[in-house]
């Protein structure tokens, strides 16, 4: 081990070697992080981009199935984020959601519309009381970031082309006694942006 620049405990893991280790989970799905209390061993040299991007040691991971692996065992705790297994917790970067929503398919309209998500690493939800959809609004551009909760407090940043074909399933609808534009899905409206301030 080695300290990091903020005194961290800095752990040179291999990522086969994490791969290894997780060998006897299920195929498919997340793992149960929830589940498990593992102690903390310090800080893996992995970062997950703004565009989805995992990096290990500054090099992007290129192997979609590892991805895939690691980001079923992701658990967020408050403002940080971990690899867990049944053995070691070991805290990773993310540089703002750790998961990317690329794609969304419409079922339905009006309060019946359903819109369900797919993100780059295979995860499927669709938009409703559990799996909310929020958008943050640049204070200096008002430029969007929209968001949509996948699990565990953990939510994906929802791309530009998938954000814009959610808009076009958008309509208006009063909140509060304002009225809003915005998306129905699972039987709930998500506000994106009062009408008047529509363009």
């Amino acid at each position: 081990m080695a300290k990091g620049e903020d005194g961290q405990m800095i752990v040179k893991h291999v990522a086969d070697g994490l791969t290894a280790a997780l060998s006897t989970l299920p195929k498919k799905g997340p793992a149960p992080v929830h589940l498990w209390n593992p102690p903390y061993c310090g800080e893996m040299d992995m970062r997950i981009a703004r565009d989805g991007t995992w990096f290990h040691d500054g090099t992007p991971i290129g192997r979609a199935r590892m991805v895939r692996l690691f980001s079923s065992i992701l658990r967020r705790e408050g403002a940080r984020y971990y690899l867990v297994t049944p053995v070691e917790k070991l805290g990773i970067q993310v540089d703002d959601a750790p998961f990317v929503a690329v794609d969304v398919v419409a079922a339905g309209t009006g309060p019946d519309q359903q819109l369900t998500f797919h993100t780059l690493t295979d995860d499927v939800v669709t938009a409703g009381k559990d799996h909310a959809i929020r958008v943050v609004r640049d204070p200096a551009t008002n430029a969007p970031s929209p968001y949509i909760h996948i699990r565990g407090g953990m939510e994906a940043l929802i791309d530009r082309k998938t954000f814009y074909r959610m808009v076009d399933l958008g309509c208006e609808e009063q909140v509060d006694g304002t009225a809003w534009f915005g998306v129905w899905s699972g039987g709930m409206f998500f506000p994106i942006i009062p009408s008047a301030d529509l363009t």
